[in-house]
């Protein structure tokens, strides 16, 4: 997979980093040295292309996601970051996902896996219209920040509060912050910062 590998330093969080629809690797890179300048970063390329946009896994129309091919490329990608672990020297405990939007989507379908490695995520934008009644993971050590819009003209209300349900109900430990619309502000990038500092005390 195409990608950015930048070393850190030891006691920081190492973050893989996933874009939106229509980004590539660096998108994120900004964000990254808000959230923590002496970070290490894995940012890694969506290997989809829909209409001449980068994406991580196919859907069939907006907001109804192949599911089958979401499940595939979740599993290469969390292998490919486990992989990536060892080449880099970096301990997959320090990992974090940092994601926006489609980056968001398939981060949490890692971190629904019973094998996932990496288990706290910043997670931007995030949208899972998925059936996950039939996935009893505990999640007691799992630990997100989720930004979500009020008015998002692409993840609803209902789909902001599915994704704070599909966590909470398996026990994750859950930080909200509310934007406005399918943003990523400085505000909220501010907050992760709280949101980061916490988990990384």
């Amino acid at each position: 997979m195409e990608h950015i590998f930048r070393e850190g330093k030891a006691n920081h969080p190492v973050f893989i980093m996933l874009h939106g629809t229509g980004g590539n690797e660096t998108n994120l890179l900004p964000l990254g040295e808000i959230l923590d300048p002496e970070a290490a970063i894995l940012a890694i390329r969506g290997d989809v292309v829909e209409n001449g946009m980068l994406r991580y896994f196919k859907r069939k129309e907006e907001g109804v996601y192949d599911v089958d091919d979401l499940n595939q490329r979740g599993e290469v990608l969390h292998q490919f970051i486990v992989e990536s672990s060892k080449e880099y020297n970096f301990n997959l405990d320090d990992a974090v996902f940092v994601g926006f939007s489609n980056g968001s989507n398939i981060a949490m379908n890692i971190l629904l896996r019973e094998d996932s490695q990496v288990n706290k995520g910043a997670l931007f934008a995030p949208m899972y219209p998925v059936d996950v009644s039939h996935n009893t993971k505990d999640m007691k050590d799992v630990s997100v920040y989720l930004s979500m819009g009020e008015n998002d003209p692409i993840v609803s209300l209902n789909d902001s509060e599915n994704v704070v349900d599909i966590f909470e109900t398996r026990g994750a430990e859950v930080t909200t912050f509310w934007v406005n619309s399918h943003e990523l502000n400085g505000e909220t990038a501010m907050q992760a910062k709280v949101w980061l500092n916490k988990v990384f005390k």
